[in-house]
């Protein structure tokens, strides 16, 4: 008879889909507890000035381009998270996962209490009367989404292609390289809805902004120079 003490007992096969439904699970619950949060923030102003935004105005616009603008960047750090290898890599792209898909639902959230679509149906950008600095968006104004034109530091459907079809450093680098580029641009849209809205909640959220993606795209910037990498133009 063996020794009982010397006896492991073997660990069921985990199922190969199970990781998926777990991040799967987890994205959609920190969807719902951000929108939850915006709707909740939203009410407790509902009756203060300055009154519900409406179409058109900077509030609405930022939240259905900034949504568009922050689920580009978690579909790219989802891939770099299930492709990299590189540790410091995945960490960055889990806490953009995290971090942009909680704001995302927090934006979803005013948008419903305001009874507005969660998408723009006209031009991207119209919220943005003057010029943003650093970025011309002049060539936005009279594009609609289905005319597959991107907002400032989107990446185009030919970068990401590109970036799917690399591995190993290749992808790490351009990943970077990309990311950087696209907080440039959601940091100058949200340094605009800063400045121009009078709307607590909102404001509170573009600070937060500023503030993380600040701090990445400093990280960023180490993250390429180790590498010997350079960032892409932002124009």
């Amino acid at each position: 008879m063996p020794d009982n003490d010397l006896v492991e007992e073997q660990a069921p096969a985990q199922p190969t889909w199970s990781r998926a439904v777990v991040i799967g699970a987890s994205l959609l619950a920190v969807l719902l507890l951000g929108a939850t949060i915006g709707m909740l923030l939203t009410r407790s102003l509902a009756d203060e000035p300055p009154p519900v935004p409406t179409a058109g105005s900077v509030e609405v616009g930022f939240a259905q381009d900034m949504s568009v603008h922050h689920l580009q960047a978690v579909t790219m750090a989802n891939w770099a998270r299930d492709h990299s290898t590189d540790p410091e890599v995945q960490q960055l792209a889990f806490d953009i996962i995290g971090t942009q898909t909680e704001q995302v639902g927090r934006m979803k959230g005013w948008l419903m209490i305001w009874d507005q679509p969660e998408q723009t149906t006209g031009a991207y950008m119209q919220w943005m009367t003057e010029p943003m600095a650093g970025h011309d968006h002049s060539g936005l104004t009279n594009t609609s989404p289905a005319d597959g034109v991107v907002m400032p530091g989107m990446a185009s459907s030919e970068e990401l292609k590109k970036m799917r079809s690399l591995t190993g450093p290749a992808l790490d680098v351009y990943f970077l390289q990309l990311v950087l580029r696209h907080h440039q641009g959601g940091t100058a849209m949200a340094q605009y809805a800063q400045d121009h809205s009078s709307y607590s909640v909102v404001k509170a959220l573009t600070r937060s902004i500023l503030v993380s993606q600040g701090a990445e795209m400093d990280l960023i910037t180490q993250m390429l120079k180790t590498r010997n990498a350079q960032p892409l133009p932002t124009s």
